[in-house]
């Protein structure tokens, strides 16, 4: 009987430390818990195709100002009755690898940002451009506040981005930047290509400010440059719908934005898009070969 509970105690020892080891194992290869975020907002738009809904939210507190941003989805039978100008309550769930929203819920209607655009802003000259079409000149400043027109690097090929420092979204701006420095790192060895990031944010991205954000990541390659374009918002603009950007809310402190970057040929042609945050580096890496074959 004795050698029985002996038996039994050791085996009950045994299972203890199994069951701290497997604790220990789930504790330190694990990533960190899922942050949760109460978020109020008014939907903008829906875009069931494309996994998303944009919503002019107000402040998420310890996280990011009011703005308009497209929040990724994982299930579409959140959104199910969802129409826009309602005014919803919902999580944002910041995971290890993806944020998306969820657990909607309808609190009544509100009102939508109003964007102000002047009519030239209309002009085809302001279209997207299709493959083969030109991108107009324009001129912005660089991180030394002297201007740079885009012809200036004509006879290269461009790849160009749109970002602004204050994007609190790890998948949208800072993903972008992360994604150049591949590129500008895989195409270290040619001298017929530049990697161009244009903030549109003009009212707070002045070159200072990019230099101090950006100065130190660009120092030691040749062909990755930062643009600011503040005083430039027509050229902006312009540079922007042409590369099928849109960005708005800038003097209204309420910024929204779509991503895109595009290639452009030695003649400024456009010959190659990628919109969104989920394309991959090594994916446009091979295209931008094949494109500038």
């Amino acid at each position: 009987m004795l050698r029985l509970f002996f038996r039994i105690f050791c085996l009950i020892l045994t299972m203890k430390k199994l069951l701290f080891l497997i604790f220990n194992f789930i504790a330190f290869n694990c990533g960190a818990p899922e942050k949760v975020y109460p978020v109020k907002g008014t939907i903008y738009e829906i875009k069931p195709d494309s996994m998303l809904i944009i919503i002019d939210h107000d402040t998420i507190p310890n996280l990011m100002m009011p703005m308009v941003m497209p929040f990724d989805l994982i299930d579409l039978k959140e959104i199910n009755g969802l129409t826009i100008g309602d005014s919803v309550h919902f999580e944002f769930v910041w995971a290890d690898t993806i944020t998306f929203a969820r657990k909607f819920k309808i609190v009544g209607k509100g009102k939508l940002p109003e964007v102000e655009e002047e009519d030239f802003f209309e002009d085809e000259d302001y279209s997207e451009r299709d493959k083969g079409e030109i991108i107009d000149d324009v001129t912005l400043l660089d991180l030394d506040s002297s201007l740079v027109r885009l012809s200036d690097s004509d006879g290269k090929y461009r790849f160009l981005s749109f970002i602004f420092t204050r994007c609190p979204m790890p998948n949208m701006c800072p993903a972008v930047v992360i994604k150049n420095d591949y590129l500008v790192k895989s195409f270290k060895d040619r001298n017929d290509i530049n990697f161009i990031m244009v903030s549109f944010d003009y009212q707070y991205d002045t070159p200072s400010v990019l230099k101090d954000f950006y100065g130190s990541t660009i120092s030691d390659h040749d062909n990755w440059k930062v643009l600011s374009s503040t005083g430039r918002i027509e050229d902006v603009y312009r540079l922007a719908k042409q590369s099928g950007c849109e960005f708005w809310g800038i003097e209204e402190n309420n910024i929204g934005h779509t991503l895109r970057s595009v290639l452009i040929g030695p003649n400024r042609e456009m010959l190659g898009s990628w919109p969104g945050d989920n394309w991959k580096a090594g994916n446009v890496k091979t295209a931008i070969e094949l494109l500038m074959k």
